[in-house]
């Protein structure tokens, strides 16, 4: 699959073919394509249609992780100085456009409709939960449904389509693959929870600033919590302080404490837990097989991972 990508991504031109390259020498985690390979795994046909939906889906995501370094203007990803930081933002976004076209173009060779149509409308979902993260910080909206709803779509989405991409690509019909598409929808959650818990510690193995999320008006999980279960003058004045927007370093902390001391990690990873039971019972639908359960050990490694 990795090749797959690289090869899709090769152009005569130097110099996106040398950005493209530094981009590629430090792979995330690949979750999302692994995904779509054990999906296929779980209906019994691992085939070349499945590999070319897994590069669609990780060059998709790589796009979208490009154009929000742009919009958050990060200088770090993976431990490494993000494209825009390097080349700046004009190249930045033209790189992602660049993966976008390439992930159709392996969507393509599916030659299967249904994962085409999913690509075009995760590029949607992806593209309007952002609008929302904004919208949320923008209307101060301090509650847990409109942010589990805005993750659902820029998160969630992409590890649903993981399943339906995968199972499609093995030939399972839409009736078979239902529950593994809504234990993703879990998984996907509980991948974004986790990644909003790393922004309240100080990790030099994460790979982005404490507080990164916090400076860009992103109220998270664990603050959510805080904010709605703290005594009322304590939480108001919180409130009030994330409204003024534009937060230095120590109101950045003072934030982050609160949410600590008043409970909002462990609630988050209680969260978690809850979700990792749910979708214990969507995988009840399918037979015990060795990808049955490396899907349970994906969601195990999702909550306990270090970054």
């Amino acid at each position: 699959m990795n090749s797959i990508i690289h090869q899709s991504l090769y152009t005569p031109n130097e110099l996106m073919n040398q950005v493209v390259t530094n981009y590629l020498t430090v792979k995330g985690k690949q979750i999302r394509p692994i995904m779509v390979i054990l999906s296929a795994a779980l209906f019994g046909n691992v085939n070349e249609h499945v590999l070319h939906a897994g590069a669609a889906l990780e060059m998709l995501h790589n796009a979208s992780l490009i154009h929000d370094d742009v919009v958050d203007e990060t200088s770090l990803r993976r431990g490494r100085q993000t494209i825009n930081s390097i080349w700046g933002n004009h190249l930045a976004v033209l790189v992602g456009d660049y993966f976008v076209s390439n992930a159709l173009s392996a969507g393509i060779r599916t030659g299967n409709l249904e994962i085409i149509a999913a690509l075009s409308d995760l590029g949607k979902e992806l593209s309007l939960g952002e609008i929302d993260q904004i919208c949320n910080a923008r209307d101060h909206h301090f509650d847990e449904p409109s942010y589990i709803s805005m993750i659902r779509k820029k998160t969630a989405s992409l590890f649903m389509n993981c399943a339906k991409m995968g199972a499609e690509a093995a030939g399972a019909s839409a009736e078979e693959y239902a529950p593994l598409v809504s234990y993703a929808e879990l998984l996907g959650l509980c991948f974004q929870i986790k990644d909003d818990i790393f922004d309240y510690f100080d990790d030099p193995a994460i790979g982005k600033p404490t507080g990164n999320d916090l400076r860009e008006g992103k109220v998270t999980l664990p603050l959510l919590y805080a904010l709605a279960n703290a005594p009322q003058q304590q939480a108001q004045e919180m409130k009030e302080l994330l409204k003024r927007g534009n937060l230095n370093d120590s109101e950045i902390a003072i934030l982050i404490d609160f949410a600590k001391a008043n409970g909002g990690i462990e609630y988050a990873y209680f969260r978690m837990a809850e979700m990792q039971q749910e979708a214990e019972r969507y995988l009840d639908n399918y037979p015990e097989s060795e990808w049955k359960e490396s899907f349970r050990d994906l969601f195990s490694f999702i909550i306990s991972r270090q970054k």
